[in-house]
Parts: C-alpha cells; structure tokens; sequence
C-alpha cells in the first residue's frame, strides 16, 4: 500500500495527458482552471522534453519545485518513470520533501554560522596574538602560549637604553592632552620600527619613557654595536622631526651593558619586562645624560670604541656603582657603516 502522503499519477508520454491521479496529488498539482490541463500546465517549469527523452530510454526523471500557499511553502519532489509493459504511459510520484528541505537548510545555516564564528574566533586569536607581542618578545610568547607561564631567565650580555625628553612635565601642564599624546604616540611608533630594524626589543613605555634592550631573548653577539645604532637613528630622527615642526621633541638617552633578569611580571595586567644591574646602570646613564646626547657606561664604551667615535666625560659618583667613567656616544665610525652597508 502506497504512503498516504505520496501523490500519484499516471500521464501519458505523447501529450502530458494526465490518466489517472489521487486525492494528494490533485492537491499539490492542482489544474490552473482547466481541469484536463495536461501535466505540464501543472508544474511549474517542468522540462518536458528532457523528461520524454528520459522515459524513452528507460531512465526516470526527477525534479524539485515549491508551491505556495499564502505564506507557507511546501517542498515537492517528483520522479516520473515509464510504466511497467511501454513507453507510452509514465508514472509520476510526487512526494513532500519539506521536513527534508528545512532540515539542509537548517544544517546550512548551521555551517555558515559555525563558519562564521570560526573566522571571527581567528580574527579575536590574531588580535590577541599581535597585543600581546606588543608587550613581550616573540619567544617569550610562543613559550607563554605552549606552556601557561614563562621561566624568568637571567642574561649576563645584554645592553639597555633607556630614553626620555627634556621638559616633559611643563609640555603636559602646557599643551592640549590630545595633541601631546598624538604627537608621543607617532614619535614612539617611528622608536618601534627603528628599534625592530636593528633586531632590538621595546620592552615599555613609561609615560615619555622608552626602554628598549638588545641581546635577549635571543642572544646576540653585536648587541652593543645594534643598541648603539638605534640610539644614533632616534636622535636623527628627532633631529630631523624638529627641523620640520615648530614644536621640539628633545631628548636624553643612557646606554648601558650588563647582566639582566626578563619575565612576564603580573597575573591579569601583566607585562614582559627586565630589571637588574644591567637596568639600573642604564637609567643612571639617563638621568646623567644631556639634551639630545647618548651617555654610555664604560662597559658598553669597551664595546664599542672601536666602531664608534666617543668622547670622554669623565669620572661620576654613581648611586649603587661608585665612582664611574661615562662617555658620549657621538656616531659610527665610516669604515664599520661602510662594512654593514656592504653586509646588508
């Protein structure tokens, strides 16, 4: 016995007469006023050629359409074969395939929604991803990422700058917040990409601050001779951005090299940073230091006077550290830029 829910009939294959047909299938393929309208007056865009070419070579013809009724729609699916004993008659069922049809679309929804979510969840991960190599080493983050904390390590051979500009505080009472933060924010972008060009780390800004270090996480052999020449590009390019704004941006810088401590310090809020005699040398160079020169401790001078050009300042008292030689670091020397230029 047939399924209820399935409409048949019986046409014929010359004409699209229909023969015979049930209750449901008058009812989803009802005639359009003509009640001997033959089969392909009753569906829409029935492919009747195709379909006799079909039953003539003994293959069965299917096709999907929707009627409406008012709002509601109903799915149909037809499979129409020759009937048993020849060609000239052919058998048409009509099934309603809506139940199916809301469940793909609803697994298709699904899968664009899934879809969806996955590349937002990406765009949130990259996002994440590139906050948080902001504030700590590469390596420190993939260890970070792997393993849920990251080992402080100690670094014997490593050479700190710290910077910060000359008469910050009367600028902050004197000039509109918005364009101050503007005009530190382009300055310190432009520290980045000349501290990343020399395969330093800007470990923190700290109000006008900006500490950056070179020789961790990685090790690095010229990290003195790289910190050196990031010191010389960010007085240039202060030099260089005064002579083209009325405003001034004057800086002091200390240089030092020495042992260090960097870890991932805090819990929600927390932050990649160093401290360490290496850290309190470079901020004594700093507060020594003078306008728009680079104070270097005599570690780092040992280092570097053979690339460089410095120049002797003498002998200090410094807290922590006693008695002191410090040095003005002045450029490099031509033949160590011409030798790079080549090695680049």
């Amino acid at each position: 016995m047939r399924d209820l829910e399935t409409g048949v009939a019986v046409v014929s294959v010359s004409d699209w007469r229909i023969v015979f047909e049930n209750g449901r299938f008058f009812q989803w393929c009802p005639p359009n006023g003509d009640a001997d309208g033959p089969l392909d007056s009753r569906l829409s865009n029935f492919r009747a050629d195709r379909a006799r070419d079909r039953i003539k070579s003994n293959r069965s013809y299917r096709q999907d359409f929707e009627v409406r009724e008012g709002a509601r729609s109903t799915f149909l699916e037809i499979t129409m074969r020759a009937f048993e004993g020849g060609e000239e008659y052919a058998v048409v069922e009509c099934r309603d395939m809506t139940a199916q049809k809301r469940a793909e679309f609803m697994l298709e929804s699904y899968s664009e929604v899934s879809e969806r979510n996955t590349r937002e969840l990406q765009k949130e991960k990259d996002r994440v991803e590139r906050l948080l190599l902001n504030i700590m080493p590469r390596s420190v983050y993939e260890e970070m990422k792997e393993y849920g904390t990251v080992t402080p390590q100690r670094y014997d051979n490593a050479t700190i700058l710290l910077l910060d500009f000359v008469d910050f505080t009367e600028m902050a009472i004197s000039r509109e917040p918005g364009e101050l933060v503007a005009e530190l924010n382009d300055i310190f972008s432009a520290f980045d990409r000349i501290v990343e060009m020399f395969g330093c780390e800007r470990i923190k800004t700290m109000g006008d601050g900006y500490m950056c270090v070179a020789g961790l996480p990685e090790s690095a052999p010229d990290h003195a001779a790289d910190m050196a020449r990031v010191a010389l590009r960010l007085r240039r390019y202060l030099d260089r951005r005064n002579a083209a704004h009325t405003r001034t941006w004057n800086c002091r810088i200390g240089i030092a090299t020495g042992p260090v401590i960097g870890s991932i310090v805090g819990i929600q809020k927390y932050v990649y940073d160093i401290f360490g005699p290496g850290v309190n040398l470079a901020a004594r160079m700093e507060c020594m230091s003078e306008s728009m020169r680079i104070t270097v401790s005599a570690e780092t001078h040992n280092l570097l006077r053979d690339d460089f050009v410095m120049e002797e300042r003498g002998t200090y008292p410094i807290k922590g550290f006693g008695e002191t030689e410090l040095f003005y670091l002045e450029a490099e020397k031509e033949r160590t830029t011409i030798r790079r230029e080549n090695r680049m």
